[in-house]
């Protein structure tokens, strides 16, 4: 695997959003994981003389929740990678949040699972949880809307 190679595995990651990505072929082994702030780690191991590689400039961070110009004035929150929504922590379990409920900065929404990691949807603002658009286990598209919350 020459350092080409790498690079468009990288470019690959970025473009479709997947929290990890790895690839081995004969000795070498790339493997690339973002986490759902952006922040990127890529590791490269095996074989003599694999090239190193130093992450590209810093990926654009996960959509920040987003206030419509409409006189609602609700934030959305969008999915910052492509996964499966999750409203709680295990089946079963009360969701994190329903409509009605007061949220504030830090508490989990829901959890976004891709490619075997559970990423916790943290909310940035104080508010109240207006409408929930995701039915438990959907699948989610990287920026679409999860839900909508009428700041405090």
């Amino acid at each position: 695997m020459n350092l080409e190679e790498i690079r468009q595995l990288i470019d690959l990651a970025n473009e479709s959003g997947v929290a990890e990505l790895e690839v081995q072929r004969g000795e070498n082994r790339v493997r690339i994981r973002r986490a759902v702030a952006g922040v990127q780690d890529y590791v490269i191991s095996g074989g003599v003389g694999a090239p190193a590689l130093a992450p590209p400039s810093p990926a654009p961070s996960a959509p920040p929740a987003e206030k419509p110009s409409d006189e609602s004035n609700l934030i959305m929150v969008k999915s910052p990678i492509v996964g499966t929504y999750y409203a709680s922590s295990s089946p079963g379990s009360a969701p994190f949040v329903a409509v009605g409920d007061s949220v504030k900065p830090g508490q989990v929404l829901c959890i976004i699972e891709s490619m075997k990691l559970m990423n916790e949807i943290e909310c940035e603002y104080s508010g109240t949880v207006v409408t929930i658009f995701m039915e438990n286990a959907q699948p989610v598209e990287y920026g679409e809307p999860l839900m909508a919350i009428r700041p405090h």
